[in-house]
């Protein structure tokens, strides 16, 4: 008999609900997080189940220590999007109550009717799963960092709009280096051309020293309106906080970045991923870590297309018809797909003349952009099915002129 199981999950406990073939509850518990809850759990579904096979479980999550336990069992996990789960719930209750008993056996009951509609939880490696980790947690220093330059950005606006001219990026090197020995625009009016230097050497700068000083001096020393002392003494204080927080996650940024790329280079796949225009380690460990590595799980191009979410969207109702961008995506691997088809355009004269085509035809960049990244998906679903690199010529010639197609030939 199958057993239909659904796990609604929390940061200290579980739901679990537990169905038979014809939607009837054989049991329902909360268990705690861990080992204790993960081995209740085990228990409960032996006296309903004689093979873990036959175990057939619903959760709003494809991570963490106690899904891996349930596939380490061997029963199948669906990962079902949350947003999946509150259209399901609505299909019965329209009232709009809501609890976690109760979306355990929405889930129950999803993975028991409309399992066909989801993908089991994907078969990826250990190692793509650790390239995964490092990926998501290089890219949230990122975040991180951009928020903090926002910050510093708005407080600079405020009292000290010199530094604004001086440094166009600051997270740069430069920037805080400067930044962090004069905090305020009067520290920062003292500096002599010879402690700029001294500062952008100890930043790491090594070339143009005496022309990026004279620079940052010159903007420094313009003249600008003043705030009043008590609150440029408050603001220099946040300012030096938040230089001091850039710091610490540059470093970070720089020593996962290092640690990122060493492990993606160890994985089978990361040949066929480099070999593509645009992607270089870090870009390319992040496509991978999104994508997984599982074979099976895209059973097409379109697939990993719509998963990516370059693909277009139709929505066709009686007369109407419209071609839209998807929304519902995964974010980091858009993002990913979006500034590889960027970093493409210099790499591969095929990719730059069909992002030229597109905006001759009226696209947008990012419409242009996006296009370039659904074709680039589409190359790379093709180079990992027959384990080949990407070829340029392979790739564009379809769409060269005859006439360019013969000269190449000739050449």
């Amino acid at each position: 008999m199958t057993v239909f199981v659904g796990d609604d999950w929390a940061e200290a406990h579980h739901d679990v609900h537990l169905m038979n073939n014809a939607g009837v509850r054989l049991a329902a518990r909360r268990l705690p997080e861990g080992l204790d809850g993960i081995a209740a759990l085990h228990a409960m579904l032996a006296e309903h189940a004689s093979d873990p096979g036959e175990v057939v479980i619903g959760i709003e999550t494809e991570r963490g220590l106690w899904v891996q336990a349930l596939l380490a069992s061997g029963y199948q996990v669906y990962a079902i999007n949350p947003l999946s789960v509150s259209r399901y719930r609505d299909r019965h209750n329209v009232a709009g109550a809501k609890s976690d008993p109760g979306d355990a056996k929405v889930l129950a009951d999803l993975v028991r009717t409309d399992r066909h509609n989801h993908r089991p939880i994907a078969g990826d490696s250990d190692d793509v799963t650790g390239v995964k980790v490092l990926a998501r947690a290089h890219q949230n220093l990122i975040w991180d960092r951009t928020r903090h330059t926002n910050r510093l950005r708005n407080d600079l606006r405020e009292f000290f709009p010199a530094a604004l001219v001086a440094f166009e990026d600051l997270a740069h090197r430069d920037a805080v280096a400067v930044l962090a020995k004069a905090p305020s625009p009067d520290q920062a009016a003292r500096l002599s051309i010879t402690q700029i230097r001294s500062a952008l050497k100890r930043g790491g700068r090594q070339r143009n020293l005496d022309t990026r000083a004279a620079d940052i001096g010159t903007a420094l020393r313009a003249p600008q309106l003043a705030a009043p002392p008590a609150v440029a003494a408050a603001f220099a204080a946040t300012t030096r906080a938040l230089v001091n927080v850039i710091v610490g996650l540059n470093t970070q940024i720089a020593g996962l970045e290092t640690e990122l790329a060493n492990h993606f280079e160890q994985h089978p796949d990361a040949d066929i991923y480099l070999s593509l225009p645009g992607l270089g380690d870090v870009l390319g460990a992040r496509v991978l870590a999104e994508f997984g590595d599982d074979p099976e799980r895209y059973n097409s191009a379109k697939s990993r297309r719509n998963y990516a979410g370059t693909s277009p969207l139709t929505i066709a109702s009686g007369t109407k018809r419209a071609v839209l961008a998807r929304y519902v995506r995964n974010r980091r691997l858009y993002d990913a797909c979006d500034q590889w088809a960027f970093c493409s355009l210099q790499a591969s004269p095929g990719c730059r003349d069909f992002y030229d085509q597109r905006r001759a035809k009226g696209d947008l960049h990012h419409q242009a952009l996006r296009a370039l990244a659904n074709r680039l998906v589409a190359y790379l679903h093709g180079c990992l099915r027959t384990r080949t690199h990407y070829n340029e010529h392979t790739a564009w010639a379809h769409r060269q002129p005859p006439q360019n197609q013969q000269s190449q030939i000739a050449s």
